[in-house]
């Protein structure tokens, strides 16, 4: 259950750092205006918090696992949001990352 809780505040953090910096990108980039940027922000600093929401209470293996998470989510919210199709270097590279994530944050360790 802690495993599922872990993920599921991965899922969480990914959609407001990726969507906040996508609503950023779309208020600069694409001039949609100061509304878009502020709700970035906001969401950019929404995903800060979630993350110190995670049961380990390591800060440098949370952010390396993340890394992981991110790279998969930034992937999948282009597709969603853009349009963009991955090639099968995008999705084999996606695959390792995550593989690391599960290493990285639930291999067993004896503690």
């Amino acid at each position: 259950m802690l495993n599922l809780r872990s993920a599921a505040l991965f899922v969480l953090a990914a959609l407001l750092e990726i969507g906040g910096a996508w609503l950023v990108w779309q208020g600069v980039r694409e001039h949609r205006g100061w509304a878009w940027i502020g709700a970035g922000i906001a969401a950019l600093g929404a995903y800060g918090f979630v993350a110190t929401l995670q049961p380990d209470a390591h800060f440098g293996r949370i952010l390396a696992a993340y890394g992981g998470v991110f790279v998969a989510g930034s992937l999948a919210w282009g597709m969603v949001a853009d349009g963009y199709r991955p090639d099968r270097y995008d999705v084999i590279g996606a695959l390792v990352c995550l593989a690391g994530v599960a290493v990285i944050m639930y291999a067993p360790r004896g503690r």
